[in-house]
C-alpha cells in the first residue's frame, strides 16, 4: 500500500504551524512530514501544490524524504515553486501533471545595516543559492553553472519543459511525445503570513496566559525565503 502525504500551502518552520492553523491557512512543516511517514518504510506518494516558503524548512523536508528508507514518489499536481520545488527533487521518482508548473529562483531575505552588512548578506545568499542548487543538480545532472543560471533568471517550467530538462521523470497520463508546449503565465507566490502578524498572534496569546508586562522593543528576526 502507498501512503499519501500532502505538501500544500506555505512551507513553514515548525514553530509557526500553530499560528497558520489558527488562521486556517494551509501550510506544511517538517514535523508534518515526519509524523506522516509510516514506520514500516512503506512506499509514499508526496502530493505537492505549494509556492514555497522558508528555505530551512524546505531543506529539512527534502532531507527527511531523501533519508526515508522506503520508495518516495513526488507528484506535482499544480505548482512546485521555490522551496516546494526543492522538496519535489527528493523523490526517487518525480511525476508532474500536464497542467502543473515548476518554478526555481534565487533565495531572498531582508537585511539592514551599513554597506558591509549588505555585502556580507549578498555573499551569504550566493552561497545559499549554491546549496539549494545541489538538489536540482542531483536530479537533472546539469552543471552548477547551468542550474544557477536558471535560478538567477527565475525559471518557470511547464510539464514538458520540466521533463526535457530532467526535473521530472514522467508526465501524468500523457506521452511526452504528444504533449505540445504551452506558455506558463502564473504569478502565484507563497501564501506567507507577515512577520508582524505572527508577532501579534504571539503577543495576544502571551497576554492571555500572564499579566501585562511593560512594553519592550521587539527584535525582528529575518528569515530566508525560497
Amino acid at each position: 500500500m502507498t501512503v499519501k502525504i500532502n505538501v500544500k500551502g506555505a512551507i513553514i518552520i515548525n514553530d509557526y504551524k500553530e499560528i497558520y492553523d489558527f488562521y486556517e491557512m494551509e501550510s506544511t512543516s517538517p514535523n508534518d512530514i515526519l509524523n506522516a511517514l509510516p514506520a514500516n518504510n512503506e512506499a509514499v506518494e508526496v502530493v505537492i501544490n505549494s509556492g514555497g516558503g522558508h528555505l530551512n524548512a524546505g531543506s529539512e523536508i527534502y532531507s527527511i524524504l531523501k533519508d526515508y528508507k522506503g520508495q518516495v514518489t513526488t507528484k506535482i499536481v499544480a505548482l512546485a515553486g521555490s522551496a516546494a520545488s526543492v522538496i519535489a527533487m527528493a523523490g526517487d521518482k518525480v511525476i508532474i501533471a500536464p497542467t502543473a508548473q515548476i518554478m526555481i529562483h534565487n533565495v531572498s531575505s531582508i537585511a539592514q545595516g551599513d554597506y558591509n552588512e549588505m555585502l556580507h548578506t549578498a555573499g551569504v545568499l550566493k552561497e545559499m543559492n549554491r546549496s539549494i542548487a545541489n538538489a536540482y543538480i542531483l536530479k537533472t545532472g546539469k552543471s552548477e553553472a547551468e542550474v544557477l543560471d536558471l535560478m538567477n533568471k527565475e525559471t518557470w517550467l511547464s510539464a514538458r519543459s520540466a521533463l526535457q530538462h530532467g526535473f521530472v521523470d514522467e508526465i501524468m497520463g500523457v506521452s511526452a511525445d504528444n504533449l505540445s508546449e504551452f506558455l506558463v503565465a502564473s504569478t502565484n507566490v507563497p501564501n506567507m503570513l507577515p512577520l508582524s502578524v505572527i508577532e501579534k498572534y504571539r503577543e495576544v496569546k502571551n497576554q492571555q496566559k500572564q499579566p501585562p508586562k511593560p512594553a519592550q522593543k521587539k527584535k525582528r528576526h529575518g528569515f530566508i525565503y525560497l
